[in-house]
C-alpha cells in the first residue's frame, strides 16, 4: 500500500510538474536574442519588451545580438537551445522571406520555432525623389508603364522586405522598374536617393520621416493595410489604386519548438499585458512602431501566411542569396 501511494503521488506531481514550472517560471535570468545589429528596429524592440519582462519578472532579462546571415544566425541558435523558456528569439518579416530567399538554412522557421505571440509592426513608405513627376500610386504606375524599365528603384539589400515590397508592387501594377541593391545598408542608399541617383524606394518611416517633411522625399502611398498616424493623409496603396496590397514589416517572439505550452500560454500572457500599457505604446510609437500582440494560434498562422506570400514574390523576382 506504500508503495502503492508513493507512486500515485509521483504520477500526481509529475502531471502537475509543468504547469509549476510555468507558475514559478523564471527562476534565474532570461536570455533574449536579438539577431540583428545593436541600434536597429529589432535590438531596440528587443530591449524595450526585455526590460518590461524583467520588471514583470522580477529577473534579468539579457538581449543578446547575434548577428549575421540577415538574421538567421541567431534564429538558428534559438532553435538549437534547450526548450526551457530561458531562450527566446525576436525575429520577423526578414525570416519569413529567407525561407524561400536561402538555398540553405540550419533551421526550420515554421517547425523548429514556437510563435508566442507577435510584438510589433512596423509601417513603411513608398517615397519618391521630387524630381520625379509622380505624387500618387496612379502616377507612378503610368509613368512605369510610359518609362518601362527605366525608373531605378533602391533597398538595403537584395531579399530585403523593402526590395521585395517593390518587386509585389511591380507584379501586381504590371510594370518594369529596375532594382539598385545597397550592400552596405540602407544609409547609402537613403544618400543616393536624396541626390536623386535612384528615383524611389520603400522605407521605413523613422528614417524618412526627417526627409519628408524637410521636402527633399515625396511620400506616394503606407504600403501596410492602414494608414499610418505619423503620416495620416498618405493614403495606403490598396485605397490608392492596387487593392490588396499590404506589406507591413513585423517582429515578433519565438522559443525553441518544444517550449512547453504552459511556458508559450504564460509568456504570451505577459507580453500582452506589457504591449496594452500606455506608455509601452507612447515608447513603441516613437520608434514608429505599432503594438501588435496576438495569441499563439494567430500568430503561427501569421508566419505562415508570411511564408507562402514572400516565396511567390520572391520567386517571381528572382531574388536569391547563396
Amino acid at each position: 500500500m506504500d508503495l502503492f501511494i508513493r507512486w500515485s503521488v509521483l504520477i500526481v506531481l509529475t502531471a502537475y510538474a509543468p504547469v509549476s514550472s510555468a507558475q514559478d517560471f523564471p527562476r534565474k535570468a532570461v536570455r533574449v536574442i536579438a539577431p540583428f545589429a545593436p541600434g536597429g528596429a529589432t535590438d531596440l524592440l528587443a530591449r524595450l519588451v526585455g526590460q518590461k519582462l524583467s520588471e514583470r519578472w522580477g529577473q534579468s532579462v539579457l538581449i543578446d545580438n547575434r548577428t549575421g546571415a540577415g538574421g538567421h544566425i541567431g534564429a538558428e541558435i534559438a532553435a538549437r537551445s534547450p526548450p526551457d523558456g530561458y531562450t527566446l528569439l525576436v525575429a520577423g518579416a526578414p525570416h519569413a522571406i529567407g525561407v524561400s530567399l536561402y538555398r540553405k538554412l540550419g533551421y526550420d522557421l515554421a517547425k523548429d520555432l514556437a510563435p508566442i505571440s507577435n510584438l510589433a509592426t512596423y509601417p513603411s513608405a513608398i517615397v519618391v525623389h521630387p524630381s520625379l513627376p509622380v505624387k500618387s500610386v496612379k502616377d507612378l504606375i503610368a509613368l512605369a508603364r510610359v518609362r518601362p524599365g527605366q525608373l531605378n528603384f533602391g533597398s538595403a539589400g537584395s531579399g530585403s522586405p523593402n526590395h521585395l515590397a517593390l518587386e509585389l508592387f511591380k507584379t501586381m501594377a504590371k510594370v518594369s522598374m529596375v532594382h539598385v541593391p545597397y550592400k552596405g545598408g540602407s544609409g547609402q542608399m537613403i544618400g543616393d536617393l536624396l541626390a536623386g541617383q535612384v528615383q524611389l524606394a520603400s522605407m521605413g518611416l523613422p528614417p524618412a520621416m526627417p526627409h519628408i517633411k524637410a521636402g527633399k522625399l515625396r511620400v506616394v502611398a503606407i504600403t501596410g493595410a492602414k494608414r499610418s498616424p505619423l503620416l495620416p493623409d498618405a493614403p495606403t496603396v490598396g485605397e490608392a489604386g492596387l487593392p490588396g496590397f499590404d506589406v507591413t514589416s513585423w517582429y515578433g517572439m519565438f522559443g525553441p519548438a518544444a517550449l512547453p505550452r504552459e511556458l508559450v500560454t504564460k509568456v504570451n500572457a505577459d507580453i500582452v499585458a506589457i504591449l496594452a500599457a500606455p506608455d509601452m505604446k507612447e515608447r513603441l510609437a516613437g520608434s514608429g512602431a505599432d503594438p501588435a500582440p496576438t495569441t499563439p494560434e494567430d500568430f503561427a498562422r501569421l508566419v505562415r501566411d508570411e511564408i507562402a506570400k514572400w516565396s511567390k514574390v520572391v520567386a517571381e523576382s528572382g531574388a536569391k542569396i547563396d
